[in-house]
């Protein structure tokens, strides 16, 4: 569990591109993930492209970080699913161990929030001419970290209620 506490979010990355065994690793640990009635609504998009991933960058205002990354995986979610209404909850949980295994593999990575915004999920839809049977969730663009941070101590004993 090292990884939920050495985990950061990078927005600042090497130029060096990303192994696909890493790649490979990153999409088992999204795949791994619980998900209610285990309906598994995900699919992923593995973005490589430099013009792509400038494309996806102008997506959101927090997504400039996306151009200078290696590679981008995009998590979507099939709207034709036993339990719809979970869907962005199991792809949150997919998203967050993108994030844990990207530590885990020393790299970097950063949750760029696309769903539920209509105005951003289009976008990203545009970009990468997602079929309109899914639905974008996120953008986690990947690479190799220019630095190192230190994780910040968010604990706070006084949101804790015990019965």
């Amino acid at each position: 569990m090292s990884a939920i506490f050495k985990r950061t979010s990078v927005r600042k990355f090497e130029n060096k591109e990303v192994e696909g065994s890493k790649i490979d690793l990153l999409l088992k640990a999204a795949m791994a993930a619980p998900s209610a009635a285990n309906q598994q609504p995900w699919e992923f998009y593995v973005v490589k492209n430099k013009a792509t991933l400038a494309a996806l960058a102008d997506c959101s205002p927090y997504g400039g970080c996306i151009r200078d990354a290696a590679a981008a995986i995009v998590p979507v979610y099939r709207k034709e699913t036993m339990l719809p209404e979970f869907a962005e909850i199991d792809l949150s949980i997919a998203t967050e161990n993108i994030l844990l295994e990207a530590t885990e593999l020393d790299l970097g990575a950063v949750w760029i929030g696309i769903a539920p915004l209509k105005d951003r999920i289009e976008n990203v839809r545009k970009a990468l001419k997602i079929p309109d049977h899914l639905v974008p969730f996120a953008i986690v663009p990947i690479g190799y970290p220019t630095g190192a941070a230190k994780q910040q101590n968010r604990f706070d004993a006084e949101r804790v209620h015990f019965e």
